[in-house]
């Protein structure tokens, strides 16, 4: 078996723990989407370093929900990676970014970090819950309770959340061992496959009422997604 084997063969089984032991958790936030849009509310999405490829993940793409609104800061992605690690530690900033960003109730907040453990997002979901938001926290549970929190509060992510998934990852997120150090990390695909579950189910609660996005790349895409955009535009500052 070839290393490439051998990762496709890990990431199955993170997927299927993530069907057996996640499933619940998952329809937990799909039901909070549903109702969040059904309000009128927006789904925001804010990750740090290659967490915020998952902030990205479900926003103004085919087969996207229309409400949602990433929370996207340049320092914090890999823009500058080493810096953005820094960063993520220090306490104090996530309270300026939600100032900025103004989340508002009735809404949803998806938080990613595989560890949990930076300032950065233990704050965010502290001070996002104080706003009324439900916190949705993606995390991988192996990892988070077997270090210590880097935040003032000694807590992690996953103890400050209203929810909390489980991206079933192992501790260090890479999981082929090759000539004594590992590679082929799997938080980044294991958080996209629960967050395309969570937008599908959601869009199945919704009815026909969801608003979802097309590709740009099939017939009439154009015109459907322009009158998303009108309509969010003044909500969600990326559009």
């Amino acid at each position: 078996m070839t290393a490439g084997e051998m990762y496709f063969e890990e990431l199955e089984k993170v997927l299927d723990r993530i069907r057996e032991t996640q499933a619940d958790r998952i329809e937990e936030a799909a039901a909070a989407c549903a109702k969040v849009i059904r309000e009128g509310g927006l789904i925001y999405t804010f990750g740090t370093g290659h967490s915020h490829l998952l902030a990205e993940e479900i926003f103004y793409r085919a087969g996207g929900l229309a409400a949602v609104c990433p929370i996207l800061e340049e320092p914090l992605m890999l823009t500058h990676a080493a810096r953005s690690s820094h960063m993520e530690r220090l306490s104090g900033y996530a309270k300026l970014l939600l100032e900025e960003a103004a989340p508002v109730a009735p809404g949803v907040l998806f938080l990613f970090s595989n560890s949990g453990r930076n300032s950065v997002m233990v704050e965010m979901a502290g001070e996002a819950g104080k706003r009324g938001l439900t916190v949705i926290g993606i995390t991988n549970m192996q990892h988070s309770t077997q270090t210590d929190s880097r935040d003032p509060s000694g807590r992690k992510l996953y103890e400050l959340c209203d929810i909390v998934i489980d991206n079933c990852g192992c501790v260090g997120d890479a999981c082929v061992e090759l000539y004594g150090r590992k590679s082929g990390a799997t938080s980044t695909a294991a958080g996209a496959a629960i967050l395309q579950a969570i937008v599908c189910r959601t869009v199945e609660l919704c009815g026909g009422s969801a608003e979802v996005f097309c590709s740009a790349n099939v017939d009439q895409g154009d015109a459907v997604n322009e009158a998303y955009i009108r309509k969010y535009k003044g909500r969600v500052r990326n559009l």
